[in-house]
């Protein structure tokens, strides 16, 4: 008899607009699901408890603000330290491939060892990340220190639920997941205006350095309270991690990024090429170890089985084509809007706001109807967000400088789409996976989402900043390159729409 489970109840708040961020895991564990109430030792209550969510989620809160304030000051990082264009590209996409290489590894950390533990450590990695990207003196410093914040995000944002679910008892969860979805809208709408604020402020003569600082004080207020009041949790079936697995898959992602990032700069050398087709064989041999690893009755990083599930396969792709987009699309609009317009960082950020909004609009429809209708509402999200961009390639295109309605309105109509689609995406795919196999395929969905962004950086960051390099002028060449991104955009929307059709048509059950 075919195994059925219901789906997650996820609320609209599992997902970052402007990075492509999904983090399955945190919304599995929004579950109101209560047949595995935590450890009555572990409760807490009253002040305690409001403390310990306040901890987890304010350290949340900086990951997530940090994510879209570098886009933000882009630029002003550009022209200060000299950056290349590849520079600035690893500078966002090192961050985002960090991090969605460590989040499964920091999970199962959390799992074996203790959340708390697990969590104070990718707070005390990131606030120590954080000093050493505000003292980059070159590039190169900035994208290792980079990494780094990634690296120790990936082991702190995973423990943020695990902490919530396994100390509160399902009243007081609720209502921690309600903070959460708050604290998330939030972080969506002051990200961007922060970041502009902090670079157009020139606080202490810091200029985009403060974009770092200002990490500083919450990591140290986090750490004292939590050391006092975070109470310590791991699971009960605690998975050995899968090292090697591990390290195959990020040295995957790295042979592949490099000679796209750097290429262009390289001048296409052979070695380039010969990276790109090394990936294939370190892609193998991890897709082996996870197979050998299943063999055994052991958890890998990915299980190659779950290729056979179509819903699943088609959803990978369509998961790396949607983030890609959306993940570049940012970073990309900041430098136009900057480097091409000659906008502030401020300027920059109040034109992001419209998307935000957009977003917060759709979402809860997103989530309310995914039940029902999730196939539909994923393909009409990406399709609006195609349509978005059309409408904004004939209004830059109709002018170079166009003002700020003109590219608020186009911007709205996107944030429409992408509250559709992003809220129930991974929770729709995950309907055709085996109940059994949920909890990893979910993690690997989150994973993909962070590489695909990477990815999406990496490509039309190349196309970018080749259509500035042919340009007359540097205001004709990034309008010129902006227009030139777009078409990709599109094609990366539509063709994510036609994958979606693989998918499940509702989001209610797993299936075996």
């Amino acid at each position: 008899m075919p195994e059925l489970i219901a789906a997650p109840a996820w609320s609209s708040y599992e997902w970052w607009p402007f990075d492509g961020r999904l983090w399955w895991k945190r919304a599995r564990m929004a579950s109101p699901d209560t047949s595995s109430p935590p450890d009555s030792s572990m409760i807490t209550s009253g002040r305690v408890a409001l403390i310990a969510v306040a901890v987890v989620l304010l350290a949340d809160f900086m990951e997530l603000l940090d994510a879209t304030i570098v886009s933000v000051a882009a630029p002003e990082i550009m022209s200060e330290l000299g950056a290349s264009d590849s520079a600035i590209q690893w500078t966002v996409a090192g961050y985002t491939l960090a991090m969605g290489a460590a989040l499964i590894t920091g999970g199962r950390l959390g799992d074996q060892f203790g959340r708390r533990r697990a969590f104070l450590g990718g707070l005390s990695g990131f606030a120590v990340a954080s000093v050493l990207c505000a003292l980059a003196p070159s590039p190169e410093v900035l994208i290792a220190t980079r990494v780094l914040q990634g690296l120790a995000g990936g082991l702190m944002v995973p423990q943020v639920f695990g902490i919530i679910r396994s100390s509160l008892p399902p009243a007081a969860r609720a209502k921690a997941f309600g903070a959460y979805g708050a604290v998330l809208s939030l972080a969506s709408v002051a990200g961007p205006l922060l970041g502009g604020f902090l670079v157009d402020a020139d606080l202490f003569g810091l200029g985009w350095r403060a974009i770092f600082w200002v990490n500083i004080p919450i990591a140290i207020i986090g750490l004292i309270l939590g050391a006092r009041y975070l109470p310590e949790s791991a699971a009960e079936d605690r998975p050995r991690l899968d090292v090697l697995g591990a390290l195959l898959g990020a040295v995957t992602a790295v042979l592949v990024l490099l000679p796209l990032v750097q290429g262009r700069e390289w001048g296409w050398p052979w070695w380039g090429f010969a990276m790109m087709v090394c990936s294939l064989l370190t892609g193998g041999l991890f897709l082996l170890r996870g197979r050998r690893v299943s063999a055994r009755g052991e958890q890998p990083v990915f299980d190659p089985a779950l290729l056979a599930v179509r819903s699943f396969s088609g959803g990978l792709a369509a998961s790396m084509l949607f983030f890609g987009a959306v993940g570049s699309f940012f970073f990309l609009l900041s430098l136009y809007l900057q480097l091409g317009l000659g906008m502030s960082a401020w300027e920059t950020g109040l034109v992001v706001v419209p998307y935000a909004a957009g977003a917060i609009v759709t979402s809860g429809v997103g989530v309310q109807f995914a039940g029902r209708a999730g196939r539909v509402l994923l393909v009409s999200g990406a399709l609006v967000l195609a349509a978005s961009q059309v409408v904004l390639l004939l209004v830059v295109r109709a002018d170079a400088h166009p003002g700020y309605w003109l590219l608020a309105l186009p911007l709205f109509v996107g944030g429409l789409g992408l509250g559709l689609t992003a809220p129930s995406l991974i929770n729709v795919i995950l309907a055709g996976v085996p109940a059994r196999a949920a909890g990893s395929a979910g993690g690997v969905l989150t994973t993909v989402s962070q590489i695909g962004s990477a990815v999406g950086v990496a490509i039309l960051g190349g196309v970018f900043f080749a259509g500035v390099d042919g340009a007359l002028s540097a205001a004709a060449g990034f309008a010129g390159a902006f227009v030139a991104i777009l078409p990709w955009q599109i094609g990366f929307y539509a063709l994510a729409a036609a994958l979606m059709l693989l998918l499940p048509a509702r989001a209610a059950v797993h299936t075996d």
